[in-house]
């Protein structure tokens, strides 16, 4: 297999990655053949998961331009993938010129490329790190040279805590991160779930286990264990909801089925 210039060297190519599979499901080039084959696979028993990463990154954008509007305007994207067209800087900077976003991602792959993307931009950056050690996010050259914890942050948690699993400690990660914003800070958050999806819970199952398979299970939490993320933020209107019911700007009764498929929310710190 060749490696293409955008690969960083020492990354296995024969072994697909989450943020290269996702990358594959929004149309985009950073991915290998072994990234699409299990994207393939996972289609095979829920066909509509590129409509989910869509209704993710919709939401994603609406959510970034309400924290400006809130007059946030400092960005934490942790587990931010591979950047493509109207990432978190781009739709922030449209709202907010001097808007300032720190990206976190621990693939070698969407680091290197978030580099070569973010290259000569003073006002956005990219951190290797683990959302299971916030305390090293949160000490990074690049989240204490960018950001001012003492004011409001956004933090983004989208579409990546499902890959925590409960030995994990996700819940504790998301208390730690929440204890060092300032209040008034939000917490931008999108979890997948059986909740709403259109086909069979067991036949959504075998698509969960093709993430297992590649070592990367995909946790689906229930409603409530969704909801639990959110203590100590008070929940902005309607709360926690399908992504396409989260202040849409078009009617959702157009989405695909699929869109509906787990939860996303925004809470306030107090």
């Amino acid at each position: 297999m060749e490696r293409p210039a955008w690969a960083p060297p020492g990354i296995d190519i024969s072994v697909p990655s989450v943020s290269r599979i996702y990358d594959y499901y929004l149309g985009g080039s950073h991915n290998f053949e072994v990234d699409r084959e299990a994207a393939r696979q996972a289609m095979r028993f829920m066909p509509g998961l590129p409509k989910i990463m869509q209704a993710n990154r919709a939401f994603m954008r609406r959510a970034v331009r309400y924290a400006v509007a809130e007059g946030v305007t400092q960005f934490l994207d942790i587990g931010s993938g591979i950047p493509t067209f109207g990432n978190v800087h781009e739709v922030a900077r449209q709202a907010s010129p001097d808007a300032r976003v720190v990206y976190v991602d621990h693939d070698p792959v969407a680091v290197a490329h978030s580099r070569a993307v973010l290259e000569g931009d003073e006002q956005s950056a990219i951190t290797a790190a683990d959302l299971r050690k916030p305390q090293d996010i949160l000490g990074s050259p690049e989240v204490t040279g960018l950001l001012d914890l003492e004011r409001p942050v956004a933090l983004l948690l989208v579409a990546v805590l499902h890959f925590l699993e409960d030995d994990d400690q996700p819940h504790r990660a998301v208390a730690e991160l929440r204890d060092a914003l300032a209040p008034g800070s939000l917490l931008i958050l999108t979890h997948a779930s059986y909740d709403g999806v259109p086909v069979p819970e067991e036949q959504a199952g075998r698509a969960v286990g093709v993430y297992r398979d590649i070592r990367n299970p995909l946790v689906m939490r229930p409603r409530e264990d969704v909801a639990r993320f959110f203590d100590g933020f008070t929940m902005v209107e309607p709360g926690l909801v399908a992504m396409p019911h989260w202040r849409p700007e078009n009617p959702p009764e157009q989405e695909d089925p699929y869109a509906f498929s787990g939860f996303a929310g925004v809470g306030r710190k107090g």
